[in-house]
């Protein structure tokens, strides 16, 4: 059997793959190690009976080591799954830990509790908005800018010796002295036109758009024009109205004006010249006449 004394002199006194010496203290980066620190208490190899909390994927596993299978390696350490709820998760170290002693129990505990605060932590990063830095090639950003101005001043260049070629061609400045191919020039020439046609049509399309505008505009003032027409019509026809009525209201008075005048000058006469009757008598006549006066 293995004596943990005797594993310890070992590892203390002479070499461990394990264990970092800084200036201060020395550290353990076994997986398995609950404390973090090289010491005979809290080493994983010089202890038989031994017990640490890890984590995995988000959850806490309990890791237990007895002494009984210290004789298969594959199947040293016995693994509990805890629970999420921190209440839950310390009942169950305090069951499965009953008879160990006190320092791996209180120490499984704090590990517990220091686990279950960074994933919380991590659970609230993750829903925060994050900032990703992205690395900057910058060696070959800068490869493929000068590629590119090179390949623009190329295009520039071939396109206006193009040019230059087919002006000519149409200038015959070269006359029959090169045989070029036709099939080409006349492509050139193809693509000229439809480029011209392009401008007309684009042209053509702002001079309908100014036109549509233009009689827009001219049936708006054709609009306007008759709303003051009618308008104005309307007033001249409330003028007249009045005007008639005034005329009537005034013959109205004067016929009114009229009667009193009437009356009182029939009464006057009738007042001034009484009505007589008079009778005459003749021989001659066979009918007596009555005249009045």
């Amino acid at each position: 059997m293995e004596n943990d004394d005797i594993v310890w002199a070992i590892i203390n006194k002479s070499f461990c793959s394990y264990k970092v010496n800084t200036k201060t203290q020395r550290f353990c980066r076994n997986e398995y190690n609950l404390t973090g620190l090289c010491n005979r208490s809290g080493c994983p190899l010089a202890n038989s009976q031994y017990a640490t909390v890890r984590e995995e994927d988000g959850n806490c596993f309990l890791y237990m080591k007895t002494v009984e299978r210290s004789g298969f390696p594959r199947n040293m350490w016995e693994k509990v799954k805890l629970s999420k709820s921190l209440e839950k998760a310390l009942r169950q170290i305090n069951e499965y830990l009953v008879y160990w002693p006190g320092f791996i129990k209180q120490k499984c505990k704090q590990r517990l509790l220091k686990i279950s605060q960074y994933l919380i932590r991590m659970r609230k990063l993750r829903l925060r908005r994050q900032k990703k830095l992205v690395p900057i090639q910058r060696k070959q950003e800068r490869r493929e800018r000068r590629r590119e101005e090179k390949a623009l001043v190329a295009a520039r260049l071939d396109s206006a010796i193009e040019k230059e070629l087919l002006e000519r061609l149409k200038r015959g400045t070269y006359g029959d002295i090169y045989n070029f191919p036709q099939v080409a020039f006349n492509k050139a020439l193809e693509e000229e036109e439809d480029a011209e046609v392009n401008m007309e049509g684009e042209d053509y399309g702002e001079d309908e758009e100014n036109e549509g505008e233009e009689a827009e505009e001219e049936i708006d003032e054709e609009l306007e024009k008759e709303l003051e027409e009618e308008s104005e019509n309307e007033e001249i026809e409330y003028v007249e109205a009045d005007s008639d009525l005034e005329r009537e209201l005034e013959s109205e008075s004067d016929m009114e004006d009229m009667e009193p005048k009437a009356t009182k000058s029939v009464k006057d006469n009738t007042r001034r010249k009484p009505r007589l009757e008079i009778e005459y008598e003749t021989e001659n006549l066979s009918e007596n006449t009555k005249r009045t006066v």
